[in-house]
Order: C-alpha cells, then sequence, then structure tokens
C-alpha cells in the first residue's frame, strides 16, 4: 500500500514562497505520475502540476510561471516550489502518485495567502 506525507504548507504574505513535499513510501511498483492538486473551501479539487517519470511537466495556467514542480525518482518524493503566491493560492494541497494505473492521495497540507 503505497503512503504519501506531505510537508512544507503554512500561512505566507502575497508575494512570498513556499516549498511543499511530498514523500511515498511502501512503493512497489513504478511510479508512473506524480502530482500536485489543491482545493479551496467551496471547490472542486483541481490539478496544480504533474510531472511524469521521464520528466515532463505540465501546470495549470494559474500557476504557469511561478510553480515548478521536481521529483526525485530514487527517493520516492516530489516537490512543489511556489513563488510570487497569491491569496488565490490559498487552499489544501494534495500530493497524488499513479503507481499501476492507481492514484493514491496524501492527507493534504494547508496554504494560506494573507496578508
Amino acid at each position: 500500500q503505497v503512503q504519501l506525507v506531505e510537508s512544507g504548507g503554512g500561512s505566507v504574505q502575497p508575494g512570498g514562497s513556499l516549498r511543499l513535499s511530498c514523500a511515498a513510501s511502501g512503493v512497489r511498483f513504478a511510479l508512473e505520475l506524480m502530482s500536485w492538486y489543491r482545493q479551496a473551501p467551496g471547490k472542486e479539487r483541481d490539478l496544480v502540476a504533474r510531472i511524469t517519470r521521464d520528466g515532463r511537466t505540465g501546470y495549470a495556467d494559474s500557476v504557469k510561471g511561478r510553480f515548478t514542480i521536481s521529483r526525485d525518482i530514487d527517493k520516492n518524493t516530489v516537490d512543489l516550489q511556489m513563488n510570487s503566491l497569491k491569496p488565490e493560492d490559498t487552499a489544501v494541497y494534495y500530493c497524488a502518485v499513479v503507481a499501476r494505473f492507481v492514484y493514491y492521495w496524501g492527507q493534504g497540507t494547508q496554504v494560506t495567502i494573507s496578508s
């Protein structure tokens, strides 16, 4: 059973930066895809960024140029560097990975952008 543990959430002012990290354990198969999603109060969970096993990345339009996703295949970790944060980035951020066509989710970490 794959388990994901996120860290790095918190509260910062607009324009600030945060780095989220996610570590996967119990991995028995290659992780084809590692992603970050977020869910704001009263809204659906949306994809923020994803990275494939061969390093291809994709981002939501709202975070392009501000967020960067990266992964360490050997350590089964995925990070999300978030810069130039805006109040609308406030949400619970979830790590998600795909292994053998099955999605696994972390418990989420709160990110709050407020002055």
